[in-house]
């Protein structure tokens, strides 16, 4: 792989090691405040999952850089600036109720899976490889969170209310997740990378027909203009609570 695909791939994994990182912190804040016990051990479970998902991409981001994958990835999450962060907007929203954590987790894994699919049969051994292992922890996340969809659309008055609200909040921000990656045009062309306009109409179709089955109704996916560069004011106060130890102990490591 020449330099400038390299480069071009690293940018586009650092942004899928960003949304597992951030979506993993979010995740992490349910711990021992969950509506059950069984969710509080559950979902530290998948914070950590998503937070080891991070790992694997960071350290093929060293790889692609030629920098070391053991120190390179304590640098990429403790040393960067919000504005250096490449995660999509929808995970870093505060965590907010039950019903808008299950959303997000449901709506994030559901495209997710859809990706991890088709990278797993990229050109390129190591992302294949990585993609291949992810995609099977993923399928757990998927069926919990999907069971959870159909326990709040399906209960009461007010869980059906949360739900409606949440997916309101959550759904126009899932379309960042399709925006194309820089470089991507010349990832497709050789073969190591799948372009969010691929997954988009499938996912949409598949998706809209699982809610639809929930009696929730969803809008067709609005336009997107705005990049991976563009934060909330919520992911500076994630990163300063995050960062925390590593800017008072700076040789500490993940």
């Amino acid at each position: 792989m020449n330099p400038e695909l390299r480069r071009a791939l690293a940018e586009a994994l650092l942004a899928l090691a960003d949304d597992e990182m951030i979506l993993a912190h979010r995740d992490s804040e349910w711990s021992g405040h969950a509506p059950i016990l069984e969710e509080d051990i559950a979902f530290a479970n998948i914070a950590l999952d998503e937070m080891g998902h991070a790992q694997l991409w960071y350290r093929l981001v060293a790889e692609l850089r030629d920098k070391d994958p053991e120190r390179l990835p304590d640098r990429l999450v403790f040393r960067r600036p919000a504005s250096a962060f490449r995660n999509v907007r929808l995970v870093e929203l505060p965590k907010g109720d039950w019903a808008f954590t299950i959303v997000r987790q449901h709506l994030f894994d559901s495209i997710e899976l859809a990706r991890l699919a088709r990278l797993a049969q990229v050109g390129h051994a190591p992302l294949a490889q990585t993609a291949a292992k992810i995609l099977n922890e993923e399928r757990y996340h998927d069926r919990h969170t999907r069971a959870w969809m159909r326990r709040l659309a399906q209960g009461t008055d007010e869980s059906r209310a949360r739900i409606r609200s949440a997916l309101d909040l959550a759904w126009p921000k899932t379309a960042q997740l399709f925006l194309p990656i820089p470089g991507e045009e010349r990832l497709l062309e050789a073969g190591v990378w799948v372009g969010g306009a691929t997954l988009a109409g499938a996912w949409y179709a598949a998706e809209s027909g699982f809610l639809g089955e929930l009696g929730l109704d969803i809008e067709p996916l609005p336009a997107e203009s705005e990049g991976r560069d563009v934060h909330t004011e919520h992911l500076e106060a994630l990163l300063t609570e995050m960062q925390s130890v590593a800017r008072l102990e700076p040789e500490a490591a993940w």
